[in-house]
């Protein structure tokens, strides 16, 4: 085998860190280059050796020694592509644009490989009695080689080459067109006055961002992914509100060299013409064949049938806030900038409570090791051990030990909370080690959101939808740790895009449960638990706000099915085109109310055009039957015991990709999901 690799660069050989964490420590920006690049050299090495096997296809010779290779490409890889979206550099951009394009023709190279698909082809066709995991393995990676498109002709076969490098590297175009468009948005406030009602600590927070970006003595307001901005619920001065929300839903549309309408115009109508290359109508059929909907009218189907109680129910909100609004402003009109402040000050009249009185009683440090850590501790067993010896990608990351209930040890879980302008938007789970009996390997997890740093010394407070938040990507790290199978490939969640939310919405039920809760929820001065009646009316008014929430939802959901159901000819090709094909969009499916925007508009959609959601952010709601119905089944048998989280843990969340996901939720449930639980959660219910 021919060595590429210096045998100092970090990456030459397995880490001798516990759980094989990558060395940090050690690895440098100039590491991963040269690691990248060997790493693809090998694959292709050993990926030779097996289409060249004169012995017969066998399970050992192929689809083992297929899952065996690469490894020096996966542990570069995986640590690059954790750290250019957590902690990029303009090192490491201009590398992830070089490299995108080249790791997929490595792709192309093997799963468009007519000699390797005969031996995995001569073995899906034979008569082999194989243990359940091998043969999904041997289904899943026969499906993968036909979905790559090994069986087109030459031609086709270069031209979907093209197209797959083209498309990778426009999606690394669009990540760091938004991440750099979202940091120049961020809105600059030189009135003090102008943030009469943001809190203390959010104010702070603010004055250290603008001196850190150079506007000492001023305020600078950092955008987050999403829309809607955490500070357009405080703020009482409607011009900075209307300054705030413009900035927000602007982005990428603007002109100048952070615009990505050019990109995601190209990414659209590439992405479509592979789909016909490949045999589909169109994107969104070529991917949801190979989820768990499978077409997507059944997807359709579904949005259709939420939407408009979603849009009844948001315009009767819309009715109180415009009320609200009015006392304060006659005669005005509600503006999707209002929604947020109004929405608090009508559940501060109706339930005496809002985010500025939690605020104090949820600190982040309370948060993850009294209410996430202390709920995994009561439902599976699991201990939380802080390793300081351990270091991260960046001075934030902190690294705990996981130990399982039987004393031995499970894993490593790392959290990354704060955000910073080199971290992309939003929060997410990565791995950087795939749990694996064949490799005999144990899973280490990452955790990032993107929480405001509070000047040094002074406690982070959570808003309320950040402690969801975390709740929610630990249930992604949740599938990563508890994963127990052979084969690298179905480890954690390695499972279908619109099954892969479902384990961590189910854990965000923990973040409600009474003695949860009661641990976590503590003032952060004077250690004073959250009064009962708060917590009593937090239960009470959790479907406040169901309206605008299922909508802003489904109408990102539905945009991105409409992008992702054109094909190649009727993608707009001016950039001009993308608002008013987003507005037709809208009112097509019955969800275009101003006052509710998307979730995320076309111009900074990251899941679909920077991210693996394309065609697939309906993911979210369908993965909400399952979770609904898991939540109700937890119910049903008492709740937060030992005995229902091991069970949820061997049933389902251990199996990873290991099984059909649909026959692991029956092996739960007992019978096919119901979609009734999550009509009730959601307010929809006829």
């Amino acid at each position: 085998m021919t060595t590429l690799l210096d045998a100092d660069n970090p990456f030459a050989a397995p880490s001798a860190l516990p759980y094989g964490l990558p060395d940090f420590a050690r690895i440098t920006e100039a590491h991963y280059r040269p690691a990248l690049v060997a790493g693809m050299a090998v694959q292709r090495e050993e990926v030779e050796a097996i289409a060249t096997d004169p012995e017969d296809p066998t399970v050992e010779n192929t689809l083992e020694a297929l899952e065996r290779s690469g490894r020096l490409l996966h542990r570069a890889a995986i640590a690059f592509f954790n750290q250019s979206s957590s902690d990029s550099t303009p090192g490491l951009e201009a590398l992830e644009e070089e490299i995108a394009p080249l790791l997929a023709a490595h792709h192309d190279a093997i799963y468009l490989d007519r000699r390797l698909f005969a031996r995995v082809e001569a073995l899906h066709d034979g008569d082999l009695d194989l243990a359940p995991d091998t043969a999904w393995l041997l289904d899943r990676q026969h499906t993968a080689f036909v979905r790559a498109g090994v069986r087109l002709d030459d031609a086709a076969q270069t031209r979907l080459r093209e197209l797959n490098a083209e498309i990778t590297r426009l999606e690394t175009v669009f990540g760091r067109q938004l991440l750099a468009e979202t940091n120049a948005s961020a809105v600059l406030v030189t009135d003090e006055a102008e943030l009469d009602g943001l809190a203390d600590d959010a104010r702070a927070a603010a004055a250290e961002a603008a001196t850190r970006r150079g506007h000492a003595g001023g305020w600078l307001i950092d955008l987050i992914l999403p829309t809607q901005q955490p500070a357009l619920a405080s703020l009482r001065d409607r011009g900075l509100r209307e300054r705030l929300h413009t900035a927000s839903v602007r982005r990428g549309g603007q002109g100048g060299e952070h615009d990505t309408r050019a990109t995601l115009l190209a990414l659209a109508r590439l992405r479509a013409e592979r789909a016909q290359l490949l045999g589909y109508p169109h994107h969104a059929a070529y991917v949801v064949e190979d989820a768990t909907a499978k077409t997507p009218e059944a997807v359709a189907e579904m949005l259709a049938r939420l939407a408009p109680a979603a849009v009844a129910n948001a315009r009767a909100e819309a009715a109180d806030l415009e009320a609200a609004l009015r006392a304060d402003v006659p005669g005005a009109t509600l503006e999707a900038w209002d929604w947020s402040y109004y929405a608090e000050q009508v559940r501060k009249q109706r339930r005496s409570l809002d985010d500025g009185l939690l605020r104090p009683y949820l600190e982040l440090d309370r948060v993850l090791r009294d209410g996430v850590f202390k709920a995994a501790g009561d439902l599976y067993g699991l201990v939380f051990t802080e390793r300081t010896d351990l270091v991260g990608y960046h001075p934030d990351v902190r690294v705990f030990e996981v130990g399982d209930a039987d004393g031995s040890g499970l894993g490593l879980f790392l959290g990354d909370f704060w955000t910073r302008d080199s971290k992309r938007g939003g929060a997410w789970m990565n791995n950087l080690v795939d749990q694996s009996t064949l490799l005999d390997e144990q899973p280490v997890v990452v955790n990032n959101l993107n929480i405001p740093k509070p000047p040094a010394g002074e406690p982070t407070l959570l808003t309320w939808d950040e402690v969801i938040t975390l709740f929610h990507e630990f249930g992604h790290a949740l599938h990563g740790l508890f994963s127990a199978v052979r084969y690298p490939s179905q480890s954690g969640t390695e499972v279908p895009r619109d099954f892969v939310e479902y384990p961590s919405q189910v854990n965000e039920m923990w973040a409600w449960e009474p003695t949860v809760l009661a641990s976590y929820a503590v003032h952060h001065e004077t250690g004073e638990p959250m009064p009962r009646e708060w917590i009593e009316t937090m239960a009470a008014s959790r479907q406040d706000g169901e309206g605008f929430a299922t909508t802003e939802y489904l109408a990102a959901a539905l945009l991105d099915q409409a992008w992702y159901r054109l094909a190649p000819q009727d993608v707009p090709t001016d950039v001009a085109q993308v608002e008013p094909f987003e507005a037709a969009a809208l009112e097509a499916a019955g969800v275009a109310f101003a006052p509710v925007p998307p979730r995320y508009r076309t111009t900074y959609f990251n899941h679909v055009f920077g991210g693996g959601y394309s065609a697939g952010y309906y993911s979210y709601i369908w993965s909400e039957v399952l979770d609904a119905d898991t939540v109700t089944w937890f119910e049903e048998n008492g709740g937060l015991k030992r005995e229902n989280g091991d069970t949820f843990r061997a049933r389902l969340l251990s199996r990873g990709g290991s099984v059909d996901p649909m026959a692991a939720f029956r092996d739960l449930r007992g019978r096919d999901p119901e979609i009734a639980p999550l009509l009730v959660r959601r307010g929809l219910e006829a």
